[in-house]
């Protein structure tokens, strides 16, 4: 006799697809198990308990028991339905966005605490008109290329380890700033704000980095090192950079 194996975790829908006549595929992002896919038997019912806890966005705490290849959804409760992104482009096509990073740049079953609690903060912080959203998903991107190997160095020359205070270029095979003395190929070359302000997303809290204030010149450079290093090295490229910079223009 086979026990089932139960799992209780806080998770946010990332994505989710129709699967046979009245269940669904879905794909979530969980604090305890890290990325999953399960089944949610019946969600394609309008009447179905599952529909609402598996519409892409949902954040809440799941009850999931371990099939023979999948998690089977048993039950749940909304903390959060993030429904408010749908009614807003901007932000509908940024939380895609970020979701997208997540289902393409984190592996399967690992588990990161700290990337989740990002992850969420950077939904509810889309989900205000507090802050420069553009700035918001920049500040997610470093934090998720920290966590996936691919964190950027502003403190030290990526190359040979001195400490520098400030750098007019990006070496995107070494991974960070550059000083003075060292070659400078395989990168891009930045403005020392744009530099600073890499260094201050990347080391501030997101709620705090509507201290920054820069002009579209620095954005659009901080954009090119964080989009060149996620096309670069992640198995495909995101499909919603084409929507935000749709949306940009």
């Amino acid at each position: 006799m086979s026990i089932l194996s139960i799992e209780k975790t806080k998770a946010i829908i990332i994505k989710a697809i129709d699967y046979k006549e009245n269940d669904k595929l879905i794909w979530a992002y969980c604090e305890e198990l890290g990325k999953i896919t399960f089944i949610a038997r019946g969600a394609k019912k309008s009447k179905s308990k599952n529909l609402s806890l598996t519409l892409p966005l949902c954040f809440g705490e799941y009850i999931f028991f371990k099939g023979r290849n999948l998690y089977n959804l048993q039950e749940g409760k909304i903390i959060n339905s993030f429904q408010g992104l749908l009614n807003n482009l901007d932000k509908l096509t940024y939380s895609s966005y970020v979701c997208e990073l997540i289902d393409i740049c984190v592996q399967d079953a690992e588990v990161n605490k700290t990337l989740f609690r990002d992850f969420i903060t950077c939904l509810y912080l889309l989900n205000t008109d507090a802050m420069d959203y553009e700035l918001l998903i920049r500040a997610f991107e470093l934090r998720l290329l920290n966590a996936t190997g691919y964190g950027l160095e502003f403190d030290k020359c990526c190359i040979c380890k001195k400490a520098i205070g400030t750098s007019d270029y990006i070496s995107l095979s070494h991974f960070g700033g550059v000083c003075v003395e060292c070659n400078k190929e395989h990168g891009l070359y930045i403005s020392r704000a744009g530099y600073n302000a890499l260094r201050f997303l990347n080391n501030t809290p997101m709620d705090k980095i509507y201290r920054l204030n820069v002009n579209k010149e620095v954005k659009k450079q901080i954009e090119k090192v964080t989009t060149f290093i996620i096309n670069s090295n992640y198995s495909r490229r995101p499909k919603s950079l084409e929507m935000l910079n749709y949306i940009k223009e």
